[in-house]
């Protein structure tokens, strides 16, 4: 069954001047019959009975249409765009298509202004057409997560609170970041990998940058390596170095820092000096 605001894989059907069409699905069946793939995006040496991976969606005078071009976000999914156009309509995102994704005044929040970027969830209108919206909150789980403690997922900033930053995890759940815990620069709208550190009883999810255990102190490890190569085999740092620069140079806390260089003395590969840490 073809999915509109998705990627769908499709049969070429009938190849015409201005494209091809491949087939939707009977209309009676809940289907989208025959869907034009404008000539423009066909893939060179295609041919009438080969499969092509495509996205569906709605045309200027809703048609049905497909392109091979995958768009910047897709239905039931969040993504940070910028405000191509702002009209009596609404305000119009470039989401990467030739059509621009439709935020209507009443699903703004805050109001949007052209050239500024927004975080914002892709939608099924009442008619049926896709479009965005800034009041994301209904469309996010409200049930108890079942992620497990460690575990790797993907995050989206969308704000910030007095306790550190807010991110969507997995297109799905509010999760925060606390201030200990940013080792790096975020940005609003900023897709990254981060960790599971704690999931509340009330569902709250605690967020973590840092990958956890050992697999943490192993990369920090080669970073600081690393590092000390470039360096001629000095660095100016060590385990009283003030906090903040630590973090600026690897991006980790100092409390990983200090298991780090502890563990590399351990193994013979640093001495730990009072202006630094040396390698040997």
């Amino acid at each position: 069954m073809v999915k509109l605001g998705q990627m769908n894989r499709l049969k070429v059907i009938k190849q015409v001047d201005f494209g091809l069409f491949l087939d939707g699905g009977n209309k009676d069946i809940d289907g989208f019959g025959e869907i034009l793939l404008p000539r423009r995006y066909v893939p060179e040496n295609t041919q009438i009975g080969d499969d092509l991976d495509v996205f569906i969606y709605l045309d200027s005078e809703d048609q049905y249409i497909a392109t091979t071009e995958t768009p910047k976000v897709m239905l039931g999914q969040f993504a940070c765009l910028n405000v191509a156009m702002v009209n009596q309509v609404g305000a119009f995102l470039d989401w990467g298509l030739p059509k621009d994704l439709l935020v209507p005044f009443a699903q703004q929040r805050p109001k949007m202004e052209e050239d500024r970027h927004y975080v914002v969830y892709v939608y099924l209108d009442n008619s049926g057409r896709i479009a965005a919206t800034g009041r994301y909150d209904k469309h996010l789980n409200q049930s108890k997560p079942e992620y497990k403690s460690r575990q790797k997922v993907n995050v989206l900033v969308a704000g910030r609170t007095d306790l550190g930053t807010k991110v969507i995890v997995e297109n799905a759940h509010w999760g925060q970041i606390f201030q200990s815990d940013i080792t790096q620069p975020l940005k609003y709208g900023q897709k990254l990998e981060a960790f599971i550190k704690k999931i509340h009883e009330n569902g709250n999810i605690d967020i973590m940058l840092e990958q956890p255990g050992y697999a943490k102190i192993d990369a920090l490890s080669q970073s600081i390596l690393n590092k000390l190569h470039a360096s001629r085999g000095f660095l100016p740092v060590h385990d009283k170095t003030d906090p903040e620069l630590i973090r600026r140079l690897f991006l980790c806390s100092k409390k990983s820092f200090k298991q780090a260089i502890g563990g590399l003395k351990r193994q013979g590969l640093i001495e730990i000096q009072g202006q630094g840490i040396k390698l040997l």
